[in-house]
């Protein structure tokens, strides 16, 4: 984590570790962790989870890692299982909060003058299911 902010990283991404994690939000950084981890309860590889950091509001970023899907998937999760999680907070951590981390500051919330990339799902069965998609204001599918 030392190094990492020496050479003014400003997300750390995969923490294998709670302290990691936890060093890496107090030096400022963001914590990333792939939203399978969240969809698992575990990592594949035996680090910290995702859940863990996440009750311990320790994440702040998800990424698809290897399965598309569960960005929206590990949100409505979150949003619905972890305590001190809310909806809109778990859903920000796959848009706001990338999308800040990266300096794109045209998109990542429903805000005039932003990109107006959206999503509408409904939930069936605690599954999301995304109905419609926009981008840039215009539907897409």
């Amino acid at each position: 984590v030392d190094e990492a902010i020496e050479q003014g990283v400003r997300v750390a991404e995969f923490p294998t570790t709670e302290e990691a994690a936890r060093a890496s939000k107090e030096a400022g950084m963001g914590v990333l962790m792939g939203a399978p981890n969240v969809m698992r309860g575990a990592s594949h590889s035996g680090n910290v989870s995702a859940r863990t950091l996440a009750s311990d509001g320790l994440l702040d970023i998800l990424s698809s890692d290897y399965i598309p899907f569960s960005l929206i998937q590990s949100a409505f999760f979150l949003g619905d299982v972890v305590e001190g999680i809310s909806l809109p907070q778990a859903v920000a951590m796959v848009s706001k909060n990338p999308a800040d981390a990266v300096g794109l500051t045209d998109r990542g919330v429903i805000e005039q003058g932003r990109r107006a990339d959206l999503v509408r799902v409904r939930v069936d069965d605690h599954v999301p299911v995304v109905r419609t998609v926009w981008r840039q204001g215009s539907r897409v599918a």
